[in-house]
């Protein structure tokens, strides 16, 4: 789950970290009345959308007057914001937030990342902060510093001082840093985050320490002890399809091709489309039914599919260990009744109650293509696609 960058700001806040003030807006008077009550002589428009690259894109804007606060939030305001993490098709602004100007005199770059080759927590931080954070990853790594932190420990003031000398922080500011990494940390902990982003995190010319952004990622597993981030949920940043899914504990991702899939497992769906794009077709999804899939389950998954108007065949490949191919039978009949599917269905089926399952399908009399093999099925349904 993510949230904006006004969000991702309160919580830094309760966690002590300096923020800069700024008032979220959903309006152009909105936005006007937030500058006239913020005050001073400069604001920064932003776009709010749960995508990086905002400032490139055209969705953050300094105002030097009200009267550019009114032109920028009316620009801003409902248009496509595209950015490198949006696509093509970008993604439309209906949240401003209007922030007070910055006294910036050096931009660094802090993020915290669970990395599980080690187990444990990635403090990573540059010197080069901004917008071009990836482009320092790629052409200067040597400019990109990662301090690992053991969970159990926690990050100490060593950690955070020798991450601090190695990406430049003058020593006036030096205690500080060491500060904000040590809220940062606190915050990524308590509130189960999977990545905290400060891009950029500012000095100021008094030597003062700035978040500037602020990037919020969620662990979904974790969301049940955290109402109050739950309530951050903005679904006009999520695919009505994946929403639709979630209604019904379906783990549902849109893709571009036209095959749809209906996979119980994780790893077998990922396998699923991987064997698809070999054999020469390509995937218009990832569902995950699970392992408690119902006949109503089934049936909703064929109703998301079927909302892409790209899909041009389903294949249903079922491994029967925990859920038993019989029920999945009986659900993807029923779904077929219900949605009159009017494109072909694949259906491969192993495991329990497999012999049961297929006898369901061969006698329902609707056109369903049998499969042994997940090559002999990702080969009838790109045929079937032809």
């Amino acid at each position: 789950m993510k949230i904006h960058e006004y969000q991702g700001k309160e919580l830094l806040k309760k966690f002590g970290v300096t923020v800069p003030r700024g008032i979220p807006a959903l309006s152009v008077d909105e936005a006007v009345a937030a500058a006239e009550k913020l005050g001073g002589p400069v604001w920064v428009v932003k776009a709010q959308i749960h995508a990086g690259g905002r400032g490139k894109g055209g969705g953050v804007k300094l105002a030097r007057s009200i009267e550019d606060v009114r032109k920028l939030a009316g620009e801003i305001l409902g248009m496509q914001l595209k950015t490198h993490q949006t696509g093509p098709e970008g993604q439309k602004v209906n949240r401003l937030y209007i922030e007070e100007g910055a006294d910036i005199q050096k931009e660094y770059y802090v993020s915290l990342v669970t990395d599980r080759a080690t187990q444990k927590v990635a403090l990573i931080a540059s010197s080069e902060g901004g917008m071009d954070i990836e482009e320092v990853a790629h052409s200067s790594p040597e400019k990109i510093v990662t301090e690992y932190i053991d969970p159990l420990v926690g990050l100490t003031a060593e950690q955070g001082k020798k991450v601090a000398d190695a990406i430049g922080m003058p020593a006036d500011s030096t205690a500080q840093t060491v500060d904000l990494f040590q809220k940062l940390y606190q915050c990524y902990m308590e509130t189960d985050a999977s990545l905290v982003e400060i891009n950029p995190l500012n000095r100021d010319s008094k030597g003062n320490i700035i978040a500037l952004d602020a990037k919020f990622n969620f662990d979904p597993n974790a969301l049940f002890r955290h109402p109050e981030i739950v309530a951050y949920r903005d679904l006009d940043e999520e695919d009505p399809a994946e929403i639709e899914a979630s209604k019904f504990d379906l783990a549902y991702i849109q893709l571009d091709g036209n095959i749809g899939c209906l996979v119980n497992g994780a790893g077998l769906a990922m396998a699923t489309m991987d064997t698809i794009k070999l054999f020469g077709g390509e995937p218009a999804n990832f569902l995950d039914v699970g392992g408690g899939a119902t006949a109503e389950k089934v049936t909703e998954a064929f109703k998301i599919m079927l909302k892409n108007k790209g899909v041009k065949a389903i294949l249903v490949n079922i491994f029967g260990g925990i859920m038993r191919c019989d029920v999945i039978a009986e659900g993807v009949i029923t779904a077929c009744k219900a949605v009159n599917l009017s494109v072909p269905l694949v259906v491969r089926m192993k495991g329990t109650n497999e012999e049961l399952g297929k006898k369901m399908l061969a006698d329902s009399g609707l056109p369903i293509i049998s499969a042994d093999t997940m090559a002999e099925a990702a080969t009838k349904v790109v045929a079937a696609v032809k």
